[in-house]
């Protein structure tokens, strides 16, 4: 990813930095991470339990709504409420079948949370490691 910005364009439009876009500062540092939009913001999304189930759900295949809702105890219009946020997050599609709806995943949404947090974790590492090789244990007594 490098220093800068990182972007992931979604299939409606949404624009080339609208649905997530990080921007981190000279030392590599977070400035800007997604906020709720037009487009949606993947760690809203994924704040939900029912949204996660439903991802989870869909990391098996591609899934007809009334398949989703079956494996939820929530109402079938409550997991279109979640598929939609989810759509606008960008970690999902649909793709019309006749008169089903069928959702899969979006990888580049996926991908894009999962650099974030390798990122931001991946910093902490460093600086423990650091922190850890420049710790005199002789001091610590």
């Amino acid at each position: 990813m490098g220093y800068g910005n990182w972007t992931v364009t979604d299939s409606r439009g949404c624009g080339a930095d609208a649905v997530l876009r990080g921007e981190f500062d000279d030392r590599g540092a977070l400035i800007a991470m997604p906020t709720a939009g037009a487009c949606g913001d993947p760690f809203e999304a994924l704040g939900d339990a029912n949204r996660r189930e439903i991802l989870r759900l869909l990391s098996g295949g591609d899934k007809p709504v009334h398949e989703i809702a079956a494996a939820l105890p929530i109402s079938r219009p409550a997991v279109s409420r979640h598929l939609r946020l989810l759509k606008d997050a960008g970690m999902v599609t649909e793709q019309a079948h006749g008169t089903r709806r069928i959702y899969h995943l979006q990888e580049e949404g996926l991908q894009a949370v999962q650099a974030y947090l390798e990122r931001v974790w991946g910093e902490a590492a460093v600086r423990f490691r650091l922190l850890a090789e420049n710790t005199d244990p002789e001091a610590r007594q």
